[in-house]
């Protein structure tokens, strides 16, 4: 860090990349033949999370350039393949805030999310920790929980589906690390954009909101694979393949949300931390692993498809091996967890890892950050979780250790903020 050099103030840097603003200064960066202008990769409607399509990634020297616009339809951050970097957190709002301080919280954590979207720097409290970086892919995505709505008076207008999750067998909730008035995604290719991301919007809710709680995850760097494919959790194994893609005539009545009017075109988003045990994990050999979720490690394509299946060859549940035994394990994930094991129910799963270190018992804290956006979490998460829980075999090596739910308004139009129909409507 360069300690003699004077840092332009906040006004100065409005409308200049983060990363023009090092080059210029005589970083010895390059900003590349473009002259430093920013590109957006096509990644609002063409693949979802885990889906294995379109190029391997940008090579490195490019991938800092990459943008999704914060205006749109829906918000950033759920269409998006995962970024290599996350950023989950929930703020409570200040008791004297009401109705009028979230109003201003919003509009300020609106403006400054679409300015840092194009990789300019965010004006109120930039802090410059990522002045030599682009946009990296940066999303933001902002929710409500449930007790929002009560602590603005606008206790009328919670949607009946934002109803609290019921219990599930096996749980082990630490309260203190889930719920919250308001929860933000915040994804990058970078960590330290991530990061920069989530300090600034922290800053910006002093004495209208406080920090309920914060967790980081990462995912696989775009470009890291040799070929396009679905990402890994940190069990290894393929994790994603049948999330529902845009291209399905149903996909938007099992993501998005109807209403009520303010959220029409929304989401829910259920939030879930989920340790996983990997020391027994990986005692088990692959072998018995590949039956406990229903796929082969390798490739992840499903135990019921042969020597010549791909990830991408459809799960048959009825299929039986030469001895007369099911290919998929009556416990099997894949079989559990299957749209037509649960009524069609389906979520577009957007998860990343986590590693925090050791217990104190010495064993890892590490697993899953689950995030799955859906139309209506009844008949989403609720019946596959449930059925999860009482009968699938992968359940012994996990522990669901928090948990969130959380509307989802629509996006924001230039001009506007994320909310503003439910607070102005």
């Amino acid at each position: 860090m360069d300690e003699t050099a004077t840092p332009a103030p906040a006004a100065a840097l409005r409308g200049v990349s983060r990363r023009a603003l090092l080059g210029s200064a005589g970083a010895g960066l390059a900003v590349g033949a473009a002259g430093g202008a920013l590109t957006t990769r096509a990644l609002t409607t063409d693949r979802p999370a885990g889906d294995a399509a379109g190029p391997a990634g940008p090579p490195a020297s490019t991938l800092g350039t990459a943008a999704v616009p914060f205006h749109g339809p829906q918000q950033a951050g759920i269409l998006q393949p995962q970024q290599a970097r996350v950023q989950l957190a929930a703020f409570d709002l200040a008791d004297n805030a009401g109705r009028d301080g979230l109003r201003t919280l919003l509009q300020k954590w609106s403006a400054t999310a679409a300015l840092l979207a194009e990789g300019k720097p965010a004006g109120e409290h930039e802090n410059q920790i990522a002045l030599d970086a682009g946009p990296c892919g940066l999303t933001v995505t902002f929710g409500f929980g449930a007790s929002l709505f009560d602590r603005t008076g606008l206790t009328e207008h919670r949607p009946p589906a934002l109803a609290p999750l019921p219990d599930f067998p096996g749980d082990a909730l630490d309260r203190t690390r889930g719920d919250g008035d308001l929860w933000v995604q915040i994804g990058a290719d970078d960590a330290l954009v991530a990061f920069h991301a989530l300090r600034v919007l922290q800053r910006q809710a002093a004495g209208l909101a406080s920090l309920r709680w914060q967790m980081s995850g990462f995912h696989r760097t775009p470009g890291a694979t040799v070929h396009p494919m679905t990402g890994r959790n940190l069990m290894g194994q393929v994790d994603g393949t049948n999330n529902p893609k845009p291209a399905e005539p149903d996909f938007t009545a099992r993501v998005f949300a109807d209403g009520p009017a303010w959220l029409a075109g929304g989401s829910y988003a259920v939030v879930r931390r989920i340790r996983m045990l990997l020391d027994n994990w990986e005692s088990l050999p692959t072998e018995r692993q590949e039956r406990v979720i229903g796929r082969r490690k390798s490739d992840g394509a499903p135990l019921s498809g042969g020597s010549s299946a791909t990830e991408s060859t459809p799960v048959a549940l009825d299929a039986v091996n030469p001895d007369g035994s099911l290919a998929i394990a009556a416990d099997a994930h894949v079989r559990v967890a299957a749209p037509a094991a649960n009524g069609g129910a389906a979520m577009l799963r957007r998860g990343f890892s986590y590693h925090d270190g050791l217990l104190p018992d010495g064993t890892l804290d590490a697993g899953l950050l689950f995030i799955a956006f859906q139309a209506d979490p009844a008949r989403g998460f609720v019946p596959v979780q449930r059925k999860l829980a009482r009968g699938d075999g992968l359940s012994r090596f996990l522990r669901h250790e928090a948990s969130g739910l959380y509307a989802v308004p629509p996006g924001a139009p230039e001009g506007g903020y994320v909310g503003q129909a439910l607070l102005e409507g």
